[in-house]
């Protein structure tokens, strides 16, 4: 049983740890479905996390927190917008200089805020989401198997988490049986055929945007309003750029983002759990290497496993249209 408790721990790790990649993915998916590359998913993170936890500890509100990261961010993804869909710039400089100018901002204006070197106060109870339980879990907690099951994996998460999991299937709905996923799916394969329809190429990609800025901004409010109970320096801490790594090992789709994401949790998890712990033959493993072991496998996963993945055709291109 101690094997089984040790498996559950490490798979319970790999629900929240994947929560944030997940949302940050299934992010990505809606704006590059519209052919908009999105490499400023972190920044656009950064400022969810930390826009939630500084409205949570001012007005001492969970809810509110919320609103505010979701607000942030999707403001941030119209500048985006703004940059390479109505100005039709380079996407990936205006990606980056979204992640840099948050990366900065979020500093200062901590400082500045709250005189903590850039944090936030810590939040107390009602001020972040706390985990729900769910009925019965408490009585079959100690039933072999279905007990630490039902109790630990499926019941003690926050309400962001059934969010971010419920996300999967509606976002497959939206993608494949909606005339806005249809439409979004054409403007990312052929934005002039979309044009010629008399379909505006631009007010798609701004929807498609604003429905990332709303998965980034909750992304972010659950690294700081559930997973840290506070704002941190650069708390995303590249999962912004795992979570393009997870879209481009799904090929695009949302389920396969979900199992994707699942599998960098799972590497993360595990490598917490080996910290410190001697490996057989090999000894005990530097700290070190093993925080860098999920970064390291992502990249030979996406280099050797994924076969050739096709992302949308006009993603990255600015749509001119033609006169």
């Amino acid at each position: 049983m101690d094997m089984f408790n040790a498996i559950i721990q490490v798979l319970d790790s790999t629900i929240r740890l994947s929560v944030p990649l997940l949302l940050a993915c299934l992010a990505g998916l809606y704006s590059e479905r519209a052919g908009i590359f999105d490499i400023g998913l972190e920044g656009k993170m950064l400022v969810g996390a930390f826009a939630g936890a500084s409205a949570a500890a001012v007005f001492h509100s969970a809810l509110i927190g919320l609103g505010t990261a979701v607000l942030i961010s999707v403001a941030f993804a119209l500048v985006h917008g703004f940059a390479s869909i109505t100005h039709r710039g380079n996407q990936i400089v205006s990606g980056v200089a979204i992640n840099f100018i948050a990366a900065g901002s979020t500093i200062i204006l901590g400082q500045a805020w709250f005189q903590q070197g850039g944090r936030t106060p810590a939040l107390q109870p009602g001020e972040r989401f706390e985990a729900i339980t769910w009925p019965g879990a408490d009585a079959v907690r100690d039933v072999p198997v279905i007990g630490p099951i039902y109790a630990e994996l499926i019941s003690g998460h926050s309400i962001l988490v059934y969010f971010a999991f419920a996300m999967v299937p509606f976002t497959w709905w939206v993608l494949f049986r909606t005339r806005f996923g249809l439409r979004m799916r054409a403007v990312g394969e052929n934005p002039a055929a979309v044009d010629t329809a008399g379909i505006s190429v631009a007010w798609l990609r701004y929807r498609a945007l604003i429905c990332t800025g709303i998965l980034t901004g909750v992304a972010g409010a659950y690294l700081s309003m559930v997973q840290n109970g506070g704002f941190v320096k650069d708390m995303t801490a590249g999962k912004g750029y795992i979570a393009l790594a997870a879209l481009i090992f799904a090929k695009w789709k949302p389920v396969n983002a979900m199992f994707a994401c699942l599998l960098f949790g799972f590497l993360d998890a595990a490598a917490i759990r080996l910290q410190g712990s001697p490996l057989p033959i090999i000894g005990k493993v530097p700290v070190q290497f093993m925080q860098a072991l999920p970064y390291v496998l992502t990249v030979i996963l996406l280099a050797g496993f994924i076969g050739k993945a096709i992302p949308p055709r006009a993603g990255g291109v600015p749509y001119v249209k033609e006169r």
